[in-house]
């Protein structure tokens, strides 16, 4: 099984360690290969987003199917996206309902997943600030996760900003990210999708 994820940037390409590492446990035997392809910071919308995903599913490589993982939080203005189903759902129609296809979101961007591991990001940080709520994937859309972690590089002891493609892997380096997905609705879907995609039980 090959599936090919469309992703925004570097911090989740970073990311593919750790999750391979993780989903090696649940997929014994049954691993697949995933294709991790960034898209330059944002994923494609409308015509562009159908094209990608029929290229990625054709030909001598194509994948067996794909997954898109985009933030809800695009930053743009008005907002390309009201909520996880509205994202998800217009995925689904830019991309002509195609059964190949997998639309999934991360609330409101990626560094949500980021956030139960609070007390690695203040030791990092050098920094006591307290943890900005308990649900990660319910933290301000108009001040997002992403955000956050920045502040709190940026104000506390290490005297430095955020960095996505080094930081995020600092963060998660170490940690169980079944602490993750058991608190952010979204990262279990998405993990759930890969791991049934892949012939395996899904995290209850």
């Amino acid at each position: 099984m090959k599936i090919a994820i469309l992703i925004e940037g570097r911090t989740e390409k970073a990311f593919k360690p750790f999750l391979i590492n993780f989903l090696k446990g649940y997929l014994e035997g049954r691993m697949p290969n995933l294709d991790f392809v960034p898209q330059d910071g944002g994923l494609p919308k409308n015509e562009k987003l159908k094209r990608v995903v029929e290229y990625l599913l054709s030909g001598r490589l194509a994948a067996d199917r794909v997954i898109g993982l985009t933030d809800v939080y695009t930053g743009s203005q008005p907002p390309l996206f009201i909520d996880a189903a509205d994202a998800k759902e217009k995925m689904n129609t830019w991309v002509g309902n195609n059964p190949n296809f997998f639309p999934h979101t991360a609330l409101h961007d990626f560094e949500a997943w980021l956030l139960p591991y609070w007390e690695k990001i203040q030791k990092l940080a050098k920094s006591n600030r307290v943890r900005p709520g308990q649900n990660p994937e319910l933290v301000n859309h108009h001040n997002p996760p992403a955000y956050r972690i920045k502040e709190v590089f940026e104000t506390g002891g290490c005297h430095r900003s955020y960095s996505k493609t080094i930081d995020g892997p600092r963060i998660l380096r170490g940690e169980n990210l079944l602490i993750s997905i058991n608190e952010c609705s979204e990262f279990k879907a998405f993990v759930n999708r890969i791991i049934v995609l892949s012939g395996g039980t899904p995290i209850q």
